[in-house]
């Protein structure tokens, strides 16, 4: 092992403790070694009292709740080089042991640079390769700590979701082959005519549907500004996935942006959704805005039987109570309102800011939107979004 001595400088990303247990537990398992929930357990709460800054600590913490065994010391080392340090390739031996065991790390992101004498060279002994993904990493990370580069990855991966479009009721009628259904008196007498007027044949009908139509709007203020960028790809994402899509953007007032965003390329949707917008990262009027929503599109027809989702963090300089009735309007009129909040998934999050604390009592969901896994779940649950149909 090398001196545990030194801090865990090139660990990796910050992520909670007890999802760094499971995944380096999965990567022992994968060695071969024997790792039971419990020992996972016991080494997410040690992580928990030691913190994730020093490597002795780590390391021991490590040792003591998932080694059982003298010969898997030489094994957990490597895994431990490989996994918290980032260090490739690592070779495990013990005394008196077979040939070691030569642990290459097998990333995502394709070739390293490495040398073309060391790539030509065979690692003596036994070969284990382990692939090490940061897409797992990265699909848990806020988004207000994301770089540029990992957002473009991850609007690779928005590009991917599935937005199903459901759809509703519809008052037209359309023929159907089934018996029982609605009887269609015309076709029925038509029919009979052909046969001296006796009803041989019956026509039945049943309704038809539509698509559902899915309102995005998204806050771009100054608090939002970290989030805006990322939701503003989930939101081009749904738009060109699936049918019947408008897109707004709010913030001291408010933007269609569906036209805009109707390219499927993403950067070449994005330019053309920045000159429209020329209030992002400015002041928070949500009231004002969709007050302006709900009288010139909303109630008008273009949010009835709809769902709505509204993506920001519910942070209001303007009137509380001119979002609340406006919040009350737009329910009264949408099959379901969902506000996507970047600041729920903080822990100890409580929804205290005047405007939040105004609009929750009009939401029939109230979700995170600060990763991309959050975002899964949005998708997931636009995809089963059918309430009252």
């Amino acid at each position: 092992m090398t001196n545990p001595a030194v801090p865990l400088e090139n660990s990796l990303p910050d992520q909670p403790a007890e999802r760094l247990a499971v995944s380096f537990a999965r990567v022992l398992r994968g060695m071969g070694l024997s790792v039971p929930a419990s020992a996972t357990i016991h080494f997410g709460e040690a992580l928990g009292q030691v913190g994730l800054t020093n490597r002795r600590a780590v390391y021991w913490a490590g040792r003591a709740t998932l080694v059982h065994r003298f010969e898997d010391i030489a094994v957990f080392d490597g895994a431990f080089a490989m996994f918290w340090l980032q260090q490739k390739p690592q070779t495990v031996q013990v005394d008196g042991t077979p040939p070691p065991i030569t642990l290459l790390l097998d990333s995502d992101e394709g070739e390293d640079d490495a040398d073309e004498a060391d790539r030509e060279e065979e690692p003596p002994g036994d070969v284990q390769a382990l692939r090490f993904s940061r897409v797992e990493i990265l699909t848990e990370k806020d988004f207000a700590e994301c770089t540029d580069k990992e957002l473009a990855e991850l609007t690779r991966l928005m590009s991917r979701l599935k937005f199903t479009t459901h759809t509703r009721r519809s008052r037209r009628q359309i023929p159907s082959k089934r018996s029982g259904e609605r009887p269609d008196l015309r076709r029925t007498v038509r029919w009979a005519l052909r046969y001296e007027g006796e009803p041989f044949r019956r026509a039945y009908t049943q309704s038809s549907t539509r698509p559902r139509r899915l309102v995005l709007l998204l806050d771009v203020s100054g608090s939002m500004e970290q989030y805006a960028r990322a939701l503003i790809r989930f939101v081009h994402a749904a738009t060109v996935a699936r049918g019947r899509v408008e897109a707004f953007t709010l913030g001291t007032r408010l933007t269609r942006i569906t036209r805009q965003l109707s390219s499927r390329d993403p950067d070449a949707a994005l330019r053309r959704v920045a000159p429209e917008v020329q209030d992002w990262a400015g002041g928070t009027r949500l009231g004002d805005g969709l007050r302006a929503f709900n009288d010139q599109w909303g109630v008008r027809g273009m949010a009835r039987g709809s769902v709505v989702v509204l993506l920001s963090d519910g942070w209001e300089r303007g009137d509380a109570s001119e979002l609340a009735e406006q919040m009350e309007r737009l329910q009264r009129v949408t099959n379901e309102l969902i506000w996507v909040n970047p600041l729920k998934a903080t822990p100890g999050y409580e929804p205290l800011a005047a405007g939040m604390a105004a609009a929750l009592p009009y939401v029939d969901r109230f979700v995170s939107g600060n990763s991309f896994r959050s975002l899964e779940h949005l998708a997931a649950i636009l995809a089963g979004s059918n309430k009252g149909a």
